[in-house]
């Protein structure tokens, strides 16, 4: 855990749905779409552990976006010491740049 983290603080704020010794998952607080959140602060988790999360947020994603409709997005736009990654809608960054 780092001091002034958001991430690591994890502080429930949002929709939470799922929190394990791994990660956690929770509608993001700024774009309000599910986001996966690795429990250790830092920005480069192994593939293998990647993977295990990505594959967390594709079972939340698929319930709440719809099932292949959406994509899984990575980079760490607005804090990048943390690794996180967000499952966008479809149109997702389109809408938002309007």
């Amino acid at each position: 855990m780092s001091n002034g983290c958001d991430l690591c603080e994890a502080a429930v704020i949002t929709t939470r749905y799922l929190e394990n010794e791994l990660c956690w998952i929770g509608d993001c607080e700024i774009c309000q779409v599910p986001m996966v959140v690795w429990r250790e602060h830092g920005a480069n988790p192994s593939p293998e552990l990647k993977e295990q999360m990505r594959g967390f947020l594709a079972g939340v994603a698929d319930q709440e976006l719809g099932e292949g409709i959406w994509t899984f997005d990575d980079h760490m736009r607005n804090i990048p010491d943390h690794y996180h990654a967000h499952a966008r809608p479809p149109g997702f960054m389109r809408h938002r740049a309007r």
